[in-house]
């Protein structure tokens, strides 16, 4: 059953939900410009840190960058649960790669090198994202780097692709860290989006859904950027509230007394 404000507005389909394919993503120039940073990074088979701030995009940004790098010469692998010790790290990491996981910890972590190794005969160049990198146990943080030792440290077989928080950045600038610091050649932040890219990003998204006209009042779009804080996350939770509520008026057009009410209503719950 369609609910009452989907078929108030005409749309078949949530406008603003995260069940988006990786080809209908859409992205400003500046995460645009990240994804070429990053395809470029790893075609030089280096590794990568990426941090922002949480619903700014990094996700997005690993998701258009899946879309991107050509499949026959890269084996992408998405790596989410950072809070695991060393031994169950590797092993999930086994699991990821389709490969038997050993019950002792040299017995994982030589599983996956062997497999590097032997992709990289194939000519596949293995990538591990690991996101939310910034919670990742101190112990896998400690090994990381010998992860990227191959053949002496002579060979890149493996990129890693660090994703997280910035207070990433801060655990890997550490003096402590700097074995693993060094390997990790190009160092990227996402930003939170412009006023001009909220603006751009609800129109691209009702568009999506067949919406070719503003159901966003200017001065409401200017409150949702500013509550937001750039964030895509926020602005999705924050733009179907308010859909829902003008629908419940029976207004066709979102106006900022609207996103007040939403905004007034986030605040009383987070005071209390």
């Amino acid at each position: 059953m369609t609910p009452a404000w989907l078929s108030f507005f005409g749309f078949k389909e949530s406008p603003f939900s995260k069940e988006v394919t990786d080809a209908d993503l859409w992205l400003p120039s500046s995460k645009t410009a990240l994804v070429d940073e990053l395809c470029e990074a790893l075609s030089e088979r280096a590794s990568v840190s990426m941090v922002g701030e949480p619903g700014v995009g990094k996700t997005c940004v690993l998701r258009a960058l899946r879309h991107r790098l050509p499949s026959a010469g890269f084996r992408l692998t998405y790596c989410h649960n950072a809070t695991l010790g060393r031994r169950d790290f590797y092993r999930q990491l086994c699991l990821a790669l389709g490969l038997a996981p050993s019950a002792t910890a040299a017995g994982v972590f030589y599983a996956v090198t062997t497999h590097v190794e032997e992709l990289g005969h194939e000519r596949l160049h293995p990538v591990f994202l690991l996101d939310e990198a910034h919670l990742l146990h101190q112990d896998v943080l400690d090994h990381l780097h010998i992860l990227l030792n191959y053949q002496w440290d002579s060979k890149s077989l493996l990129s890693l692709v660090l994703v997280g928080l910035p207070e990433l950045e801060g655990r890997l600038a550490r003096r402590h860290h700097r074995s693993l610091y060094s390997r990790v050649h190009t160092r990227l932040r996402v930003e939170p989006l412009t006023p001009d890219d909220t603006a751009e990003y609800l129109r691209f998204r009702l568009a999506r859904v067949g919406c070719e006209k503003e159901l966003f009042a200017s001065d409401a779009v200017a409150m949702m950027h500013e509550c937001a804080s750039g964030a895509l996350r926020d602005l999705d939770r924050l733009a179907t509230a308010a859909l829902r509520e003008s629908a419940r008026k029976k207004r066709k057009l979102v106006e900022r007394d609207v996103l007040a009410r939403i905004v007034d209503s986030d605040t009383a719950e987070v005071a209390s």
